[in-house]
């Protein structure tokens, strides 16, 4: 029993790099990387993270949270069908398609998911039947389930990494005039384990699956599951209103969730657990969005001071320990308050500066550090240029 247990579970991993869609969000990162830097070298004539950066983040960030989910489904024996795991990748690869990372939230992957898949099984179509494998064996109750805890684990996700390296760009007001915006646009890999009908497993003990499959055989699948998140920030500071929205995701999940299990005793909530999580999730879209727009610009010009509204990565910016937010207030004992002033003022001791910043905790600090030969022409600070030509520099 034990060896049948270690093969499958040695060919789970193999059908997990077989999936299509673990090389096809390869290419989809590649062309969000290849739009951040487009979108970034337009406002600063420079690129922030190179092409590769949406890679690295997609494919480590969501391994752990996935393992941990697998776990948990594994747990209560979460089976989905073939003809559900088939549905659930194209409802995926076309929501990709609109490249609006924003529609790869749980609660329209898998609520969309759940609403082809229901609507497939009430179809008497012998093609249907074929490509859709046991389609017709979906516990909706459960995968209402998944819903809920997906998008519980999607606001941990955002909580804890959506916040890291936002992109900054430039954007010009309805007075005509600069302001800097963040904008996080980021996917997540979740490895995820669930049980097939139609395998040679079989339970081993009688009270597992809890959310059973009727008695069948099954098999082990791993699958590549993406989620995607996408906010732009100019009211605030990027950490802060990413946040937020994590918290409010995980509990429109939770709420999800409870409804969800309520379902097992009366069916109809299963629906309400869907329409919840999708017109929820683009409720706090929307809500986000004006909420945002409402507020001040964070990343404008001042009366005091320069505002960080970005740094290059491995730059002296960073070895000063800047952080998005903070403001420059003195270079070398000058006020500055524009860009003009700041490289003037640079100019003053060729050999070090020291720098008076505000924190984002609203305390003066020091940072000081010497430059060498023409290094502090790159210092890779990026700043909202204040000039009638409306444009950015990366000082």
């Amino acid at each position: 029993m034990m060896m049948d247990w270690t093969i499958e579970f040695l060919k789970a991993i193999g059908r997990f790099f077989l999936h299509p869609l673990f090389y096809y969000f390869i290419l989809v990162t590649l062309a969000y990387g290849y739009f951040r830097i487009k979108r970034e070298r337009r406002s600063f004539h420079v690129r922030v993270e190179d092409i590769y950066d949406e890679i690295r983040f997609t494919y480590s960030k969501g391994l752990l949270s996935g393992v941990i989910l697998s776990v948990i489904l594994f747990a209560a024996g979460a089976a989905l069908p073939f003809g559900t795991v088939v549905v659930l990748a194209l409802v995926t690869f076309f929501l990709s398609l609109t490249f609006r990372v924003r529609w790869l939230s749980a609660a329209f992957s898998l609520g969309f998911t759940f609403i082809v898949s229901y609507v497939l099984i009430n179809q008497e179509n012998s093609y249907i039947e074929r490509f859709f494998i046991d389609i017709e064996k979906t516990n909706f109750s459960s995968l209402a389930i998944l819903v809920g805890l997906v998008l519980v684990v999607e606001g941990v996700l955002v909580y804890r990494s959506a916040h890291i390296k936002t992109s900054p760009f430039l954007k010009i007001s309805t007075r005509g005039l600069p302001i800097g915006n963040h904008v996080s646009n980021r996917t997540w890999m979740l490895p995820l384990l669930f049980l097939v009908p139609g395998g040679s497993l079989t339970s081993i003990v009688s009270w597992w699956p809890v959310l059973t499959i009727n008695g069948e055989p099954f098999l082990l699948l791993f699958i590549p599951f993406f989620l995607g998140f996408h906010q732009r920030v100019q009211g605030s500071l990027p950490q802060e209103s990413i946040k937020i929205t994590a918290k409010r995701i995980s509990i429109l999940g939770a709420i999800t969730t409870v409804v969800a299990c309520f379902s097992i005793i009366w069916t109809p909530l299963m629906f309400a657990a869907i329409v919840i999580a999708i017109i929820g999730r683009e409720f706090l879209t929307i809500k986000q969005r004006m909420n945002d727009d409402s507020a001040a610009f964070y990343f404008s010009k001042r009366d005091v001071g320069l505002v960080v509204l970005g740094t290059l990565p491995n730059s002296p910016a960073q070895k000063f320990n800047l952080q998005v937010g903070e403001i420059i207030m003195k270079v070398n004992g000058i006020n500055v308050k524009t860009v003009e002033e700041f490289y003037e003022a640079l100019q003053t001791y060729g050999a070090s500066c020291k720098l008076e910043i505000v924190g984002l905790n609203g305390e003066v600090r020091f940072e000081k550090r010497a430059f060498y030969e023409n290094e502090h022409h790159e210092l890779g600070i990026l700043f909202v240029r204040d000039e009638k030509k409306w444009d950015t520099a990366a000082v």
